[in-house]
């Protein structure tokens, strides 16, 4: 499983960064992040010890649907997709579409290196 770079900067410095790059006046490196986050607090949230261990379930079982995960974790279907949901948007979970009515969630990584300015 993959290690993903995690950094942590204000929006502001966020947004600067990306037009920076769109603009080709900065490149970055491989070992740049990929995901940011705002804050030290939201990048809890969103990697809470709860939140961890599910992906590593994830990982360990790669379930065909969210219901069979559910099964699993014991949480409730609605409730795991909307974490779900929150994971994919920052590129932690991948979601894959099975048939129209089923997704199949993905760990994209157990393992997290962040990076958090001074």
């Amino acid at each position: 499983m993959k290690t993903i770079t995690i950094g942590i900067l204000p929006q502001a410095q966020i947004r600067a960064r990306m037009l920076s790059i769109a603009k080709g006046e900065i490149k970055p490196k491989p070992t740049d992040p990929k995901v940011w986050f705002t804050s030290m607090r939201s990048l809890a949230e969103v990697l809470s010890d709860e939140n961890r261990a599910l992906l590593k379930v994830i990982s360990d079982i790669q379930p065909n649907s969210i219901a069979e995960l559910a099964k699993v974790t014991g949480r409730s279907p609605s409730n795991l997709s909307r974490t779900l949901k929150t994971m994919s948007n920052y590129s932690l979970v991948e979601m894959q579409v099975v048939n129209q009515r089923q997704v199949r969630p993905v760990a994209m990584a157990t393992t997290f290196h962040i990076l958090a300015a001074a």
